[in-house]
């Protein structure tokens, strides 16, 4: 199978890239190659490569800067989605278009989770923006699934682990907050990759929620991995009230994946079982980088 990834240097894409290169051709594209906000570029790389899926995991992640830079967040996670469903329905393509549990208000009383067919009611720029994409991708049709994860971790890039691995390293006695009343399924983003497998030899279309099993708060989830990892740490649970940003975050993140597991296809398990395998497999690498990250900073 022909299969286009498209942001493959992120967390995602590079697991993606590196699961489906093993029994398929596989290409990765990411900024500069393609800017899938362009209609006419989009429709010249899939019109070109014609490939037989497409797994979408481009996105402007940068949630509170998406307050800001309004305009290219939509152009990203709005229009990006369109120019995608459009050629990919052109071409014959079936598309997987990575979406999020920020389309979610979070009101609902944990540990209550959101399933496919929950309301929306987006609370930031971040989630708006990703649900029009959504809707784009719906009104356009074709074979394509839209799928929401959430709290994202991996090997590659920054993320929310190796940001407490760092600051912990830093400084193991300091207090460092970490806010305890958000609640989500921290999800290793290898085994959503595996997942995305099963899903591209699945004939399911629509919304699908894809996490890890079980759920946690940051605190909760930080504490869980630094302890995996062996590091000292002075973790101080904190609301988010204590610690304000600009776009507003559901405190309610838990998604229940209700088609994977009525299908018979879900390949997840625990949260706390995927990040014990993740530090048994990474341990070293990921204390190298840290310890690399703060002896650059001096």
């Amino acid at each position: 199978m022909k299969i286009l990834i498209i942001g493959a240097r992120g967390q995602l894409g590079s697991d993606c890239c590196n699961i489906f290169c093993q029994d398929n051709e596989t290409v990765g594209c990411d900024v500069p190659q393609i800017d899938i906000a362009d209609p006419a570029a989009v429709d010249h790389w899939i019109g070109s490569l014609r490939p037989e899926a497409i797994i979408n995991c481009a996105a402007f992640t940068a949630v509170d800067a998406c307050e800001t830079e309004v305009g290219p967040c939509w152009k990203v996670n709005a229009e990006g989605p369109k120019n995608l469903a459009i050629a990919a329905r052109k071409a014959g393509s079936r598309l997987i278009h990575i979406s999020t549990d920020y389309v979610f208000d979070g009101k609902k009383p944990v540990p209550q989770p959101y399933s496919e067919k929950d309301p929306t009611n987006p609370l930031s720029q971040y989630g708006m923006s990703k649900l029009a994409g959504e809707r784009h991708i719906a009104e356009e049709g074709g074979n394509a699934v839209i799928l929401r994860t959430a709290w994202l971790y991996s090997g590659y890039g920054r993320n929310f682990l190796k940001t407490m691995l760092r600051l912990s390293l830093a400084n193991p006695d300091r207090p460092l907050k970490v806010v305890d009343d958000q609640h989500g399924s921290l999800t290793w983003s290898y085994t959503l990759a595996l997942q995305i497998r099963e899903l591209l030899h699945s004939d399911m279309t629509g919304i699908v929620h894809a996490t890890s099993e079980g759920h946690s708060t940051w605190y909760g989830a930080a504490r869980y991995f630094l302890q995996a990892m062996q590091v000292p740490h002075n973790l101080v649970p904190c609301t988010t009230a204590d610690y304000p940003t600009p776009a507003h975050r559901p405190a309610n993140s838990i998604l229940a994946n209700d088609r994977l597991d009525a299908a018979g296809i879900s390949t997840f398990v625990s949260w706390q079982q995927d990040v014990d395998t993740f530090v048994d497999r990474f341990r070293d690498d990921l204390l190298e980088e840290a310890r690399a990250a703060l002896q650059k900073q001096g």
